[in-house]
């Protein structure tokens, strides 16, 4: 694993293959190998030629560890992926992004259109501008002296997957706290880059891939059968679709 570092922010991340690269982006609560390497995504995008480079996001994984809402901004967490750019020497890379992850790519690419090829939305459609992010409670669940003292049930399988993934607890509610950015439709409207947006079809958290997607100039919508917020990340027909929308962009 290596790692730099970003206005005195650590960022730990994964750099394998050769080819035009994919910069992956994980979603709340998880990290680069739980989100991009145990599902499979790793060896399917340097399996089809390409370099997958994956960041663990600030507060995450084996990045630093930060307990102020205000260092979780989503714009600053964008910052972080096109410091990565930076680091690697990349002028531009395809980007893709899961739940928070895509919302962090969302803001890269406002940001910084020129550094991003095309960019991926998983796990997040239409809640990227009509949701408030991630709720209260699920920061009070985390801050909860135990699971057992977590009664919302949403709530419960964050905390859940938090401990699964080993995570800081504190540093995750400073994160949800943080980054509950929305975006107007009338900037999601300025997007130019080719943009593929998959979500589950059983998703209750991410709302429609295609009513984010009619916002978005040549923008798809991919549904991703039978599968819900969690399941979706390594599904077979979420890795067809990218690969054929990589293989299709400009």
């Amino acid at each position: 694993m290596r790692s730099f570092s970003h206005d005195g922010v650590e960022i730990a991340f994964l750099d394998e293959g050769e080819g035009e690269p994919v910069l992956l982006v994980h979603g709340f609560a998880s990290n680069k190998e739980v989100n991009w390497v145990a599902p499979g995504w790793m060896a399917t995008l340097t399996g089809a030629g390409r370099r997958a480079i994956a960041l663990d996001n600030r507060g995450h994984g084996a990045s630093a560890k930060l307990y102020d809402p205000a260092a979780y901004h989503s714009a600053l967490m964008a910052e972080d992926v096109r410091a990565l750019l930076d680091h690697l020497g990349l002028p531009r890379a395809d980007v893709m992004g899961y739940s928070m992850g895509a919302r962090i790519t969302a803001y890269l690419v406002l940001a910084h259109p020129e550094r991003v090829r095309s960019a991926v939305l998983g796990g997040l459609g239409i809640q990227l501008v009509d949701g408030g992010g991630l709720p209260e409670e699920l920061a009070q669940g985390l801050e909860a002296p135990g699971l057992a003292a977590v009664t919302d049930p949403t709530a419960r399988t964050f905390r859940s997957f938090a401990e699964q993934t080993k995570s800081d607890l504190r540093a995750l509610a400073a994160c949800l706290r943080g980054s509950r950015q929305t975006l107007s439709r009338s900037a999601v409207e300025r997007i130019a880059v080719p943009l593929l947006v998959a979500v589950g079809s059983k998703d209750a958290v991410a709302g429609s891939p295609q009513q984010l997607a009619a916002l978005i100039p040549g923008a798809r919508a991919l549904t991703i059968p039978n599968r819900d917020h969690m399941l979706a990340v390594g599904d077979k027909a979420f890795k067809a679709g990218v690969l054929d929308f990589l293989a299709q962009r400009p």
